[in-house]
């Protein structure tokens, strides 16, 4: 028997967007982080030279968008040596914080060094939920930091990450970021994944909830007309197609964890089998171009039926790999978002249990689980909750 023909090749392009999640570390506690559930267990942060060394060889690869994240980047001591090189390179430098930690000192040397944009986050619009959500007493804090970001000339631009806890309050938050004079809002519903996942059951929303924020949400688009652009992200498992995760893993977009483990995704960590570099090891060219993990989900040779013959596949890319290993055990699965997996049910199956939730709460209720630094606990495919 003759061996199977290798993969025909795919043309790579270069990382164009780069995200540098430069510490775990965060004052808050949020019950849907996208970190990594283990955190606690990865290894030491990277020193400044070695981002510095990132950030020119991402720029020699030809990246331009760069995002610096966390956690909480504000924790790095080093945030404007960091910006400041950025901007020499030649980058556009978007900052992504829950403002904990900004100051008037610092956000003047942050422009200064030239950094270009500030996203805020908000977890609702209200001191009451929005410190319960994180478990912190932030909100009075942030409405500080907006107000700096205003003042320095930056683009006001929020983000707040929806849910059945907060969803019914889309209205509140659209006129909170009005009164702050945002110009951008993002309403980006829960993607479940990391601590969103172990709190599936008590945050995702119902049916009628999503239509009802939909709804207030063009209206308000209505009257405000241009004076705010905002963004409402449907989540995945209210679709009967997936997204095109990241336009395709190993296309356009390259995260780096902490650690400096490189990744074709936020949160590709949790894939088994799926050995990912790390920059104190190798360089970057040779991590995009050569690993095996970023070349292990392009083009279409891993795909399994029905993605292989759907026509669909060279816009979705199979939806996302994450979800499908949470959802299936397999990653290599089509993402159950879409209508024609085999494993599409488990998706109908948790929004029926949102449906029910939503009718009877009672019925449903457990403990949500809080972002702990001090806790590492394994996610667990099939199954939204926590392993202890």
């Amino acid at each position: 028997m003759s061996a199977a023909p290798a993969p025909a090749p795919v043309a790579v392009g270069p990382p164009l967007w780069l995200l540098l999640e430069l510490t775990y570390r965060c004052p808050l506690h949020c019950v849907f982080c996208y970190n990594p559930t283990e955190f606690a267990r990865t290894g030491a942060e990277l020193a400044t030279a070695d981002w510095i060394r990132v950030l020119r060889e991402a720029r020699a690869l030809g990246a331009v968008q760069l995002g610096l994240s966390g956690g909480e980047p504000l924790v790095r001591e080093d945030l404007e040596e960091l910006v400041a090189e950025a901007h020499a390179l030649g980058f556009y430098i978007n900052l992504i914080t829950s403002g904990v930690g900004m100051t008037e000192p610092r956000i003047k040397a942050l422009k200064l060094a030239g950094l270009d944009h500030i996203q805020l986050s908000f977890q609702d619009s209200t001191r009451q939920m929005n410190d319960f959500l994180s478990s912190t007493r932030t909100f009075e804090l942030k409405e500080k930091v907006a107000a700096l970001i205003r003042g320095h000339g930056y683009p006001m631009v929020l983000n707040v990450v929806l849910h059945r806890l907060n969803i019914d309050h889309v209205g509140e938050i659209l006129a909170m970021a009005e009164r702050m004079g945002a110009q951008y809002v993002e309403l980006a519903n829960t993607q479940y994944y990391g601590w969103a996942w172990l709190n599936r059951a008590q945050l995702l929303p119902s049916r009628a909830q999503l239509e009802r924020a939909e709804a207030v949400t063009r209206s308000f688009r209505e009257r405000v007309g241009n004076r705010m652009q905002i963004y409402f992200v449907v989540p995945d498992y209210f679709e009967t197609r997936p997204k095109a995760c990241m336009n395709g893993l190993g296309s356009v977009f390259l995260a780096l964890a902490p650690d400096g483990t490189a990744m074709p995704c936020h949160a590709a960590r949790m894939l088994p089998g799926l050995e990912l570099p790390n920059v104190r090891a190798h360089g970057l060219r040779e991590i995009w171009y050569q690993s095996a993990a970023f070349n292990r989900f392009r083009g279409e040779h891993w795909m399994k039926e029905p993605c292989r013959s759907c026509p669909e596949r060279g816009k979705d890319f199979g939806g996302c790999r994450c979800q499908a290993y949470l959802l299936t055990g397999d990653a290599d699965n089509a993402d159950p978002v879409c209508e024609l997996s085999p494993h599409h049910r488990l998706v109908t199956e948790a929004v029926a249990g949102a449906e029910r939730a939503a009718a009877k709460p009672a019925l449903l209720e457990q403990p949500l689980v809080f972002r702990d630094h001090r806790t590492s606990i394994p996610l667990v495919p099939g199954a939204a909750e926590p392993r202890r």
